[in-house]
């Protein structure tokens, strides 16, 4: 108690308010996070949503186009799913399971089903195809997959390497043809929904996995970044703190398979014991329209999906909507304020995370264009420090003695996290080399331990802070990280191309960087537009498929053999200033094909849409 009094004087002396709001916001979130710890029997994102039912049992909990399903509704689908999950052969409770499924009811109704048997879920990206799909199912060791429906053909794909592993294969139809593939709508109708048993649960420890959420890193295909029940815990916490309340309907159109639609968005109204409106992907031209019709309160953006809708063609209701706060990350300065300018009145709350990172912030003092406030007590509880980066060398600068430079008040630095017991960095599955690689020891002293964000970040004079940059070799498209190593080495293995530098170029009028690549092809080969395309096609989902090709003689390396990259982004896919081959993926005639004058010109009219 003295400690806190200790706190609150410090914070007192501070003229800024907003300090002590934050300090309320914190000491809110670390009581809540320790009182949760200490339930008995251990308590977990699950139990608070059988908490809410119990107490709000006919309140619409899922609301999805015309359908509205209420808390009670949906604790009844999701004991059908789990009663119908244990008469199922190679399925027992508390083995993993992996969802591949779109943002819809059953998405949401199939994880509380695994919750209640004590199983964790991976959830996959169902963009993925091919290799990528298989890759991601065999990182969290799943025994079972439960697909929807429409991603047959892509299950399809990979079935044969599944069925060697003897995984059980469910598809959410009523009846599927293929050997190997059971139908699973038709065992869920006849299923009970009596409630399943605690005990079926009892393994379950707050280190336990709930989920694997899949990232895309630096390096290699997409990994499993292992998310535990703590963590959950954690979540549940801080999203309290975000001024939502049970009265509010937020709007939930980016991708459950994200930590940000699923954690915040999906476990975030669980805690509150608010209403989710339910979309399948993000439409800027629906966008207030759906607001409108289901008098939503609370929306939830990534910086593209602000930009996307200030595009939209303006309108005399723009501001006749109910929005009261919007919930996010990744919004430019600019962006912000016409997104007020042009729809009102509504509180935007900046916060910066990663999936597997254990180092937040929250823009709590609405400052436009920072992630958030270096505060005293933040600091206290998750120790992190910006350190001076040396990006032609790709790591961070280090003294005589071996240990980082902190980086000065106003100077760009690399945001780094000490690793402790109230700060994990759990890693990633069956991946120990990514995860060591996120791992940056000898920072301030001989032996230390610190969590690598890969993120540049800047501190004002006002101590506020602002996202800069991501290091290495990782870019972001239509809401999606790309990484380019892993784009490289997929390019690498075609026909034609023996090696590919893949990078994100500038596109006027398109959010984020679209990829390129400047690839050299295999000697006694020709480049072939259509098999390169069928390759990219089958092992790359649709944001991270290069958009232009160049072809060089040579990939340019640095000294220590690292691609150069940034005099081909600062020259980007103009034909008229570049003298070697281009292509440009067209998905019409399923070909990479010349990049002429006249298609870069529709390029940047807006006429041609990336």
């Amino acid at each position: 108690m003295l400690g806190i009094c200790r706190f609150i004087n410090k914070a007192k002396q501070s003229s800024c308010s907003e300090n002590l709001l934050y300090f309320g916001v914190l000491l809110r979130i670390l009581l809540k996070y320790v009182a949760s710890r200490r339930r008995r029997p251990p308590f977990f994102a699950l139990d608070r949503f059988l908490e809410q039912t119990a107490a709000l049992p006919d309140k619409p909990f899922i609301v999805f186009g015309e359908e509205t399903y209420t808390y009670a509704d949906t604790d009844k689908k999701s004991n059908k799913i789990a009663n119908a999950l244990q008469s199922q052969p190679g399925y027992e409770a508390g083995v993993t399971a992996a969802l591949f499924m779109g943002n819809e009811p059953s998405f949401l109704f199939t994880w509380l089903a695994l919750a209640k048997l004590g199983s964790p879920v991976a959830l996959l990206n169902y963009n993925i195809r091919s290799k990528s799909l298989l890759h991601c199912f065999n990182c969290c060791k799943a025994k079972v997959l439960i697909a929807a429906a429409e991603l047959k053909e892509a299950v399809e794909d990979v079935l044969p390497s599944l069925l060697e592993q003897g995984v059980t294969v469910l598809l959410l139809a009523k009846c599927c043809d293929t050997p190997g593939i059971e139908s699973f709508s038709d065992k869920v109708e006849e299923a009970s929904d009596a409630p399943l048993p605690r005990s079926l649960r009892s393994h379950v420890t707050l280190k336990s996995p709930a989920v694997y959420i899949y990232t895309s890193g630096t390096t290699g295909l997409p990994k499993a970044a292992l998310v535990n029940q703590n963590r959950f815990v954690s979540a549940l916490a801080v999203t309290s703190s975000y001024g939502v309340t049970s009265k509010d309907i937020m709007y939930v159109n980016l991708p459950l398979y994200h930590t940000a639609g699923f954690l915040v968005g999906f476990l975030g109204c669980i805690q509150i014991g608010s209403t989710i409106v339910l979309k399948r992907k993000f439409s800027a031209s629906q966008f207030w329209d759906d607001c409108r019709k289901y008098n939503v309160t609370v929306v939830q953006y990534i910086g593209e999906v602000m930009r996307y809708l200030c595009c939209t063609p303006k309108r005399d209701n723009d501001r006749d909507h109910k929005v009261r706060l919007a919930i996010g990350n990744g919004v430019r300065a600019e962006v912000w304020r016409e997104f007020l300018n042009r729809f009102g009145n509504i509180k935007v709350l900046e916060f910066y995370a990663s999936t597997e990172g254990n180092v937040g912030f929250l823009n709590y003092a609405g400052k436009i264009g920072a992630v958030g406030r270096v505060h005293f007590l933040h600091q206290k509880l998750f120790p992190y420090i910006l350190v001076k980066y040396d990006t032609e060398r790709d790591e961070p600068m280090r003294d005589a003695n071996g240990l980082c430079i902190e980086a000065s008040k106003g100077e760009t630095g690399l945001l780094v996290s000490k690793i402790t017991d109230i700060a994990p960095f759990v890693g990633y599955a069956q991946n120990e080399e990514q995860t060591e690689k996120k791992k940056l020891r000898n920072v301030l002293k001989k032996g230390d331990l610190y969590f690598n964000t890969g993120d540049l970040m800047k501190i004002d004079k006002d101590n506020f802070i602002y996202f800069q940059d991501r290091i290495g070799d990782t870019f972001r498209w239509k809401g999606e990280n790309v990484a380019t190593t892993e784009v490289s080495d997929i390019l690498s293995m075609s026909d034609c191309l023996q090696e590919a530098n893949v990078y994100g170029v500038h596109v006027p009028k398109h959010e984020g960087r679209v990829g390129m690549a400047a690839a050299t092809v295999k000697k006694d080969a020709q480049f072939d537009g259509s098999k390169l395309y069928e390759h990219v096609v089958s092992y790359l989902p649709s944001y991270a498929r290069p958009r232009f090709i160049r072809l060089q003689s040579a990939v340019e390396v640095t000294a220590t053999f690292k691609q150069m990259k940034v005099k081909l982004v600062e020259q980007g896919f103009d034909p008229e200033h570049i003298q070697e081959p281009l292509y440009i993926l067209d998905d019409c005639v399923r070909s990479y094909v010349p990049l002429t004058a006249e298609i870069y010109i529709s390029i940047l009219s807006g006429s041609i849409k990336l």
